[in-house]
């Protein structure tokens, strides 16, 4: 059976004026690799990337990709027009990207899976030999259409169409895109906090932004449960969760950029429209990520 891969949804880095941090891109990557994971999901919701310019969103990729060696670069190029999501994929292959992701437009949002595919067919044509994949978050764009059915009329339709990042609680509509279709596409479980639920269904794969502070503990959980050890496997997924709900406290993507500075890679904060995190915030965060033992639970 292949690896279980671990990709991470890096944070895009931002200076204290807001601008774009490429610097700190060579760190995160040093950071990343050193962790033990396989690759990287840049531009996504935990990279911001809704809230960076087309323009930067390329130096992103650019970036990733001279400094990336030895992890998968994959770029996320979902936008809400599906000719700057071309663009944005052209780009990505021009610049050595392993591969491209798109989340749907989210401001007409989509209810049918045959015109779903037929955007994701506008974007995919940019980077024709570039495998693509799908991003499943109903959260955030709002489409919500059987997984199952996309992928069967996806690969029938998007000659680069390899898989779909699921972020979604739907065990049913993950189980039946196993077992029709996990055999031909890439099946990467997106729900951190319940990582050991896609491990279960067959995942291939993960992606998520905890695996950029966390990952030695997600690592260990994959290998209790490829072991069968339920007791240990159960007791790091509750960790893992316990982590996350510690941050979101706080509101979690700020509070994961401090978990990153505590660990060494400096990111910076959000950008608007992100809540920031209240005064004195930052030290907050960093005596419960104490209380909590995360270094400990890393080593």
């Amino acid at each position: 059976m292949p690896a279980f891969e671990l990709i991470a949804a890096p944070h895009s880095p931002f200076a204290p004026n807001g601008d774009l941090a490429l610097d700190a891109v060579a760190k995160q990557a040093t950071h990343l690799r050193a962790n033990g994971l396989d690759g990287v999901l840049i531009a996504g919701s935990t990279g911001e990337g809704s809230s960076l310019t087309g323009d930067e969103r390329r130096s992103l990729a650019e970036r990733w990709t001279e400094v990336g060696e030895g992890l998968q670069v994959w770029v996320h190029v979902g936008h809400n027009s599906p000719r700057e999501a071309q663009s944005l994929a052209a780009h990505a292959a021009s610049v050595g990207a392993h591969g491209i992701c798109a989340a749907p437009p989210s401001w007409f949002a989509l209810s049918s899976v045959d015109r779903l595919v037929d955007t994701c067919a506008e974007i995919a044509a940019g980077a024709p030999k570039l495998p693509f994949l799908y991003y499943h978050i109903p959260v955030l764009s709002h489409v919500q259409v059987p997984m199952a059915r996309f992928a069967e009329v996806a690969r029938r339709t998007i000659s680069n169409f390899r898989g779909i990042k699921y972020t979604h609680l739907d065990a049913l509509d993950f189980q039946v895109c196993v077992r029709e279709h996990g055999d031909a596409i890439k099946l990467y479980w997106g729900c951190d906090e319940l990582l050991v639920t896609g491990l279960a269904l067959g995942a291939h794969g993960a992606v998520g932004s905890t695996y950029n502070f966390a990952a030695p503990l997600y690592r260990r959980l994959i290998a209790a449960h490829a072991k069968g050890d339920t007791d240990a496997t159960r007791e790091l997924q509750s960790k893992a969760a316990e982590l996350v709900e510690l941050l979101a406290g706080h509101g979690y993507m700020a509070a994961a950029k401090t978990t990153m500075k505590y660990l060494g890679v400096d990111v910076g904060t959000v950008r608007c429209p992100m809540p920031l995190l209240q005064k004195g915030g930052e030290e907050k965060v960093i005596a419960d990520l104490e209380r909590f033992g995360l270094k400990d639970l890393l080593a």
